[in-house]
């Protein structure tokens, strides 16, 4: 099946989300530590086509690169060489924490729940891979 990959990266632990097969749906998948988020997406692509990865790219609120975004360069840099003939979408990840929070308490998770980041980081991950999915749709 062909599938979206978002990727919510972060410097300790990296949010992962798949699409569905008709590429309509995000879905919160796994939260991954840094240092293994290339053997994890090599392990999954061995079981499922990754036809994509939407990778949250952070940026201050005047729409400039932030402090992280050099962390996130170096992945991708890593992400293309173990991926070379897939493509990479870059998404604004803006709020995607404030709005992962919010899907949260929206959806009933307690508050020792939410507290969990890697949680968070997997529902970031989904938002910024829905974002993409809502535009390639219309």
């Amino acid at each position: 099946m062909e599938r979206y990959i978002g990727i919510d990266y972060g410097r300790k632990r990296t949010g992962v989300a798949v699409s569905d097969p008709l590429k309509i749906f995000a879905s919160p998948l796994e939260t991954v530590p840094a240092a293994n988020i290339i053997d994890y997406l090599q392990k999954y692509a061995r079981s499922e086509t990754i036809v994509g990865f939407v990778v949250g790219y952070p940026l201050n609120t005047d729409s400039r690169p932030s402090e992280a975004a050099a962390d996130v360069d170096v992945f991708l840099k890593r992400l293309r060489k173990a991926f070379p003939d897939v493509p990479v979408t870059l998404e604004d990840e803006r709020f995607t924490s404030v709005l992962a929070h919010r899907a949260m308490i929206d959806g009933g998770m307690k508050y020792s729940d939410r507290r969990d980041k890697a949680s968070v980081d997997r529902i970031s991950a989904a938002i910024i891979l829905q974002g993409f999915l809502d535009r390639q749709n219309r």
